[in-house]
């Protein structure tokens, strides 16, 4: 059995019950619900940046009211989870977004229909948690605010990460049959492209100092027109 401690499900909201419902004291209610003693004070003094709405350990069975006065009995008792809470997870359904970025969505799919054709809409649906009927909106342009949709990069927008996004375009290139010539292609073009820019910034760095020859060599003209005219003026 393992000897890492367990907290309850909801620790913050069970230590603002605890302390708007029991004489336990702050650092009892810290140490069961394994949060800093300073958070249970600020709860306690309705300082806390956020009001957690109670949680009841003795309704869920996390504790027993007799275990709630053992410890209000012994200010040096330390509480005991009498109920391991069970944690749920999601493992079926869309992927899930934060409201804040669910907007970005349409975004994230144009930029994925638009440099990923390879790509499946059940894949991009399962990458960015969306729907088969959006992606189709967006590609056929039929969606409602189709005119305010602008590709970004999904990873960018926070939908998926890098390694998701690589290993979902290996998978789909790799289906529909992209051959490593192509990669081959795809390497050779990039090469090209890094020529092109070193040679740029060669004509560049030659303009500079062709200008800088120029504007030296008119300077030193300017100063032997004075020189002469200096003379004729002496003479």
């Amino acid at each position: 059995m393992s000897n890492q401690p367990t907290f309850p499900l909801m620790p913050h909201a069970t230590a603002s019950w605890l302390v708007d419902n029991t004489a336990l004291n702050f650092d009892q209610i810290a140490d069961f619900c394994g949060i800093h003693i300073l958070e249970v004070q600020a709860m306690a003094d309705d300082l806390a940046g956020s009001k957690f709405t109670g949680r009841d350990p003795v309704h869920t069975g996390e504790l027993t009211q007799a275990e709630i006065d053992r410890g209000q009995d012994n200010p040096a008792y330390r509480l005991k989870m009498q109920k391991i809470p069970v944690s749920v997870s999601r493992t079926k359904g869309p992927r899930y977004t934060p409201v804040s970025k669910r907007q970005d969505k349409p975004d994230g799919i144009a930029w994925i229909l638009r440099n990923h054709a390879e790509i499946s809409d059940a894949q991009i649906g399962k990458l960015i948690g969306t729907t088969r009927n959006t992606i189709a909106a967006i590609r056929d342009r039929s969606h409602w605010n189709i005119s305010n949709i602008n590709p970004k990069d999904p990873v960018t927008l926070g939908l998926c990460s890098q390694r998701e996004l690589d290993a979902l375009v290996a998978k789909a290139a790799k289906k529909a049959g992209i051959t490593e010539d192509q990669e081959v292609t795809d390497a050779r073009l990039g090469n090209d492209r890094d020529a092109l820019i070193e040679e740029l910034r060669a004509e560049r760095t030659a303009s500079v100092k062709a200008a800088a020859q120029a504007a030296q060599e008119a300077e030193a003209a300017a100063w032997l027109e004075a020189r002469k005219a200096e003379g004729v003026s002496d003479s």
